[in-house]
């Protein structure tokens, strides 16, 4: 048993020490959350991002990628080639919060922080009213108000926003 907790901080410890090598792009403001080790696994604090969203009157564009992920990569380039155009949009209504994971952190170690409380990935969904509550799947995107309820359904994972119109259209809530 002794040797299994030390296999798991290992591993923790090997999976945050990794590089975040891409992240999204700097246009964008994005307010950066690095996973915090917990015994559970891998949280990441919303708090300070729902606050902020209160205090500004915006909502918050939640993106979860994985700096391992070649998926994360494509998504983060295309916002790169197209800030010009997308980054304004995002400024106008939403506080970017980049939350920063690996593919290595599965759904049931991935917990999020809403409200002072931690729960599991599917079960923080789940009370987020996210009717998308299963499997992890990176990248993903949520819109949320700020008490972190969801603004639409979004989709997620590969071939998600690949044209400006089809993420201006979901920045400006249209499905």
């Amino acid at each position: 048993m002794k040797s299994l907790a030390c296999a798991w901080i290992a591993a923790v410890l090997l999976a945050f020490a990794l590089p975040a090598a891409a992240v999204l792009p700097a246009a964008y403001a994005p307010m950066v959350v690095e996973p915090r080790a917990v015994p559970e696994g891998a949280e990441f604090d919303l708090d300070p991002a729902l606050q902020r969203a209160r205090r500004e009157g915006k909502s918050l564009y939640v993106y979860l990628g994985a700096h391992d992920c070649p998926f994360c990569r494509r998504y983060e380039a295309f916002l790169a080639r197209h800030a010009d155009e997308l980054a304004p949009q995002f400024a106008k209504r939403y506080i970017v919060v980049d939350l920063r994971s690996a593919l290595s952190i599965k759904s049931a170690r991935l917990l999020l922080r809403i409200g002072g409380r931690s729960q599991v990935y599917a079960d923080a969904l789940r009370e987020m009213g996210d009717e998308r509550a299963r499997q992890l799947v990176y990248p993903s995107v949520w819109l949320l108000d700020a008490q972190a309820r969801p603004l639409m359904q979004m989709p997620a994972g590969n071939g998600t926003f690949e044209t400006v119109e089809e993420q201006l259209e979901i920045l400006n809530l249209q499905q």
